[in-house]
């Protein structure tokens, strides 16, 4: 069995999962060249922090349409993936979690995974993300690495860069504010470098840390995704939505 990349998505606004943009076929793209198809997912999205580490654990999850005020077509989409309640079980196991049954998918998840693998037939197991250091959930992501040689694909979710508080909705798609843009560059500097120390201590050492995440529920999926990678990174995509939210997707492995 091939092992499994890593695949860490910036995702934007939920319009982008009703497709057609270059972001959606450089991800349907990303997934027709894996080496082989994963047997599961496994997801981490910024839209379920828990204080401790919880997994869905029903055999078809659902979804949320967790939004509001968009046009009628984007909550008239399903994403019908069934499940894997053994998998949640060994993951729940691995990261000492507990098992959720009734939460569904949230956009984090299923908004990107539509372009992945649009039939909707891989499994999927969310696992959410706890509110805690970035070393911890590195840590987290290391504990699942292992799963990646089962034919597992870990998916993690949010932004590198994602304040909506500064955003510029008459700003064109792949524009960004030159603040934005000198962000997600010192941190994708130290993270091709390997400087993690700076990284993991980005509140102090990142000069736009609190610019280019306010609240950080949308970066820490990264760091999950470094712990969960192996080798060198690599961009996916590469692209900017209302001046400052970044859609920078990357890859390990």
């Amino acid at each position: 069995m091939v092992s499994q990349p890593v695949l860490f998505v910036s995702h934007g606004s939920p319009m982008l999962a009703l497709g057609g943009s270059a972001y959606a076929r450089s991800l349907a793209a990303f997934a027709a060249g894996l080496a082989e198809r994963p047997r599961a997912v496994l997801v981490v999205s910024a839209h379920w922090q828990t204080p401790d580490v919880r997994v869905t654990s029903s055999v078809r999850p659902g979804i949320l349409h967790d939004f509001g005020g968009f046009p009628r077509e984007l909550y008239a989409l399903d994403y019908p993936a069934p499940g894997d309640p053994a998998l949640a079980a060994r993951a729940a196991e691995v990261l000492g979690a507990g098992e959720d049954p009734l939460r569904p998918l949230d956009h984090g998840a299923w908004a990107v995974l539509r372009h992945l693998f649009p039939e909707a037939d891989v499994p999927v197991v969310q696992v959410s993300l706890p509110r805690a250091a970035p070393a911890v959930l590195l840590a987290m992501g290391a504990g699942l690495r292992a799963f990646r040689e089962e034919g597992i694909l870990i998916l993690a979710s949010g932004g590198l860069v994602h304040n909506l508080g500064l955003v510029e909705w008459d700003a064109p798609d792949g524009q960004a504010q030159p603040w934005a843009l000198d962000a997600e560059r010192w941190f994708l500097e130290r993270l091709v470098d390997g400087r993690r120390e700076d990284l993991l201590d980005h509140r102090r050492a990142w000069p736009q840390s609190r610019r280019a995440a306010a609240t950080t529920e949308h970066l820490d999926p990264v760091f999950v995704a470094m712990g969960a990678g192996d080798g060198p990174v690599r961009t996916v995509f590469d692209g900017w939505q209302l001046g400052t939210m970044s859609l920078r997707c990357l890859a390990w492995g």
